[in-house]
């Protein structure tokens, strides 16, 4: 298996998700100790589609690793399906499912990946599948930011502001926290920030990882400091955060395009557009296993009730497993919305 990950991405992990990314090769391996059911169970357990396990991407935030396990529970109890997680990132997860790699990316970005994602969906070889909710993009500053600095309006404005976000390493400049490295939307941060020409004035910081990103942030929230970046929602942080959005030229898909390609020439600033968040597998995936693909196809969750997970998630501090059980425990009209009645009944049992 040739599935990139960056070390540093491992290393500097906050605690909680550190220990999620780490133990997510045990994790696979105990699957079937964890999530195996009873002897009674046994008799009546489906037969999977694949002599194999199925191989799910495992993104490095918390709405994606949340999502991989409900349907890794749902694929084990509903259709007798072992599976694996693999650790990744947003491009090397899109090449490895377009080399059949893995098998499932259960959460990919549009708007972070249009480039990319269009050319490897030209090949044939990966199929977007369903969509997921939609969601959202924009550079923050907290409302006691806005509240000091009332003329901050644009991120055009952001050079005039620039001694009121001093980067600690280069104080001459301000710092502005633009998308985690390895990411998808790493690409359209450094290209909206060459479009808005801020190099003179601001450094981009791309922190190593979301955990990374996410304790800095929280860390200067918790502080009043002065602090401008990019993030993504439906997140706990954003949820957890009084900020403001700056605000971006209006939305231009032909600019949008180019924003996402990471050898754009000539980066002109527009707006995020709203963001479709959608499954996608690779091609012999859907042949190999339809009904597995017919599940997936289905999964949505409304804006709101990821929200709530979210905020689960944050508030008991717990991991994505637990978190995905709480959400199978109290979403069951969600979920079973996915499913045929007996894979219903089946995982019901398990539950």
């Amino acid at each position: 298996m040739s599935i990139s990950v960056s070390p540093s991405h491992v290393a500097t992990r906050s605690p909680r998700l550190s220990r999620t990314v780490l133990g997510l090769a045990l994790s696979a391996a105990l699957a079937g100790l964890s999530l195996a059911p009873s002897v009674s169970q046994a008799a009546d357990a489906p037969k999977c589609e694949l002599d194999r396990t199925v191989r799910f991407g495992g993104m490095n935030w918390e709405s994606n690793l949340v999502l991989v396990e409900v349907e890794r529970f749902i694929a084990q109890h509903g259709y007798g399906c072992e599976s694996e997680v693999l650790p990744t990132e947003t491009l090397p997860a899109l090449a490895a499912l377009e080399r059949g790699d893995l098998d499932v990316n259960s959460e990919i970005w549009l708007n972070s990946t249009l480039e990319p994602w269009t050319k490897a969906e030209a090949t044939g070889k990966v199929k977007r599948i369903g969509d997921i909710y939609m969601g959202g993009e924009a550079w923050f500053i907290p409302k006691y930011t806005a509240e000091r600095l009332p003329e901050l309006k644009k991120a055009a404005d952001l050079p005039k502001f620039k001694d009121d976000f001093k980067d600690p390493e280069e104080p001459s400049k301000g710092r502005f926290y633009g998308c985690p490295a390895g990411w998808g939307c790493e690409v359209v941060s450094t290209n909206l920030f060459k479009a808005l020409g801020l190099g003179d004035t601001f450094t981009l910081f791309s922190p190593g990882t979301g955990a990374t990103q996410k304790a800095a942030l929280t860390a200067a929230y918790q502080r009043k400091e002065n602090v401008v970046f990019y993030y993504w929602y439906p997140t706990p942080l954003v949820g957890s955060m009084d900020l403001v959005k700056l605000e971006l030229p209006p939305y231009d898909a032909a600019k949008q395009k180019c924003l996402t390609d990471p050898n754009c020439d000539n980066p002109q600033a527009s707006d995020y557009p709203e963001n479709p968040v959608f499954t996608a597998v690779a091609t012999k995936f859907t042949q190999d296993a339809p009904k597995l693909t017919e599940f997936l196809s289905k999964v949505k969750v409304p804006l709101e009730v990821m929200n709530q997970t979210m905020a689960y998630m944050e508030k008991n501090e717990a991991e994505p497993q637990p978190t995905a059980m709480w959400f199978l425990k109290n979403q069951e009209a969600i979920w079973s919305g996915w499913l045929p009645a007996d894979v219903t009944e089946r995982v019901k049992a398990a539950l």
